[in-house]
């Protein structure tokens, strides 16, 4: 699938230790989802993982939209 502008999709996965409810679910989903060109985000809580899919992404924006939500980005 190619979105407007010609512009492919990315999957970026980070691992966030903190995550361990729906509260925290929608705490990520809310800061990380209205940053521009995010399409979904998922919240494992088993894997301590969050994926976001979009385009462009920008990977600094979205790793201070987790921290904004109360919750740690470790390196990938």
């Amino acid at each position: 699938m190619i979105p407007y502008g010609g512009m492919s999709e990315q999957t970026i996965t980070y691992h966030v230790p903190g995550v361990s409810c729906e509260h925290c679910r929608t705490a990520i989903e809310r800061e990380v989802g209205p940053l521009p060109g995010i399409t979904s985000v998922a919240v494992d809580l088993d894997r301590k993982t969050v994926t976001v899919t979009g385009g462009p992404l920008d990977e600094a924006a979205v790793a201070a939209a987790i921290d904004a939500a109360g919750y740690d980005v470790e390196p990938r």
